[in-house]
């Protein structure tokens, strides 16, 4: 009898354990995460993503069939500091996927690892416009933050399939050692850009700007998510004279009326920067999306 009940339980085991075959399925909220957590799971995930890198990931329709994808994942990674507000919790609440709750292992917050810009001081309400009092989300477009994201994936994942936990940690490897080679070949770039004053659209451009050492001495939108007041252009057009800026940055999902107008009273350039893998052809994977946007930077700031 104990000899069977031990067999049993060892069956039970097996039965238990994920088979040497199967993949983690991931759901990614954004292009960018997508990137990193198939380049770290490689063939040991099989991993799908929710907004488009062409879309403002702040504003996404929650889709029946997102709550599908999202009914069978191990892991939703998703970026945080209330990027996903207002499209997340209706699409977790229709999956009822219990692995995917706060406080389980599939519940990833991707902001609890990075290095955060712009948390809140005091209190916020919404006639600061679309603020995030936890702090400012696009993350992502720093490189040192690339690397702790990867990091992260390969720990979840390793958590979650433990036979296979090596093998993520070397995809994180992987992944961080052509970065650092990617990042060598930036430095001609770099130089380039480091100190230049520009107007940005939109607050997603910080991180980059952290990065590399750009100037950002203005925003387009007088607070996130609020459009320009003609007062406030009018203030904008004066500080780019006294400061030099000749370029205007933003992304393919606004409307560039608004920045040409500050270009035309100006002599500045307007240049539209995708901030997420996909936001364009040519930012095919992540590594390409960094490249694509330093050069065309270095290029219009030359």
């Amino acid at each position: 009898m104990r000899r069977l009940l031990i067999g049993l339980h060892a069956l039970v085991l097996v039965l238990m354990a994920r088979p040497a075959s199967a993949q983690l399925q991931v759901v990614t909220s954004t292009t960018d995460l997508y990137d990193i957590a198939t380049a770290v799971g490689g063939p040991l995930i099989r991993a799908v993503h929710i907004s488009e890198g062409y879309q403002d990931p702040h504003f996404v329709e929650a889709k029946p069939s997102f709550i599908l994808r999202l009914r069978d994942a191990d892991v939703f990674a998703f970026v945080g500091l209330d990027l996903e507000i207002g499209w997340m919790p209706l699409l977790l609440q229709g999956a009822r996927n219990r692995k995917l709750q706060p406080g389980q292992p599939g519940y990833l917050d991707v902001s609890s690892v990075v290095q955060v810009l712009d948390a809140a001081r005091g209190p916020v309400d919404r006639s600061q416009g679309d603020v995030h009092p936890m702090g400012n989300p696009h993350y992502w477009l720093n490189p040192e933050n690339g690397r702790r994201i990867a990091r992260l994936f390969a720990g979840t994942f390793g958590a979650l399939d433990p036979q296979h936990a090596a093998a993520y940690q070397d995809g994180a490897a992987r992944f961080q050692a052509r970065l650092a080679e990617q990042e060598r070949s930036w430095t001609p770039l770099l130089a380039a850009i480091r100190g230049q004053p520009v107007v940005a659209w939109h607050t997603s451009w910080r991180y980059l700007a952290d990065y590399t050492g750009l100037d950002i001495v203005g925003f387009l939108e007088p607070k996130p998510g609020v459009p320009p007041s003609p007062a406030h252009l009018a203030g904008l057009i004066a500080t780019m004279k006294r400061t030099g800026a000749k370029l205007i940055i933003m992304e393919p999902f606004y409307d560039r009326k608004t920045a040409d107008f500050v270009a035309t009273r100006t002599g500045a350039t307007v240049l539209v920067l995708p901030p997420s893998v996909g936001g364009i052809k040519a930012a095919t994977d992540y590594f390409q999306l960094l490249r694509y946007n330093l050069e065309q930077l270095a290029a219009a700031l030359r």
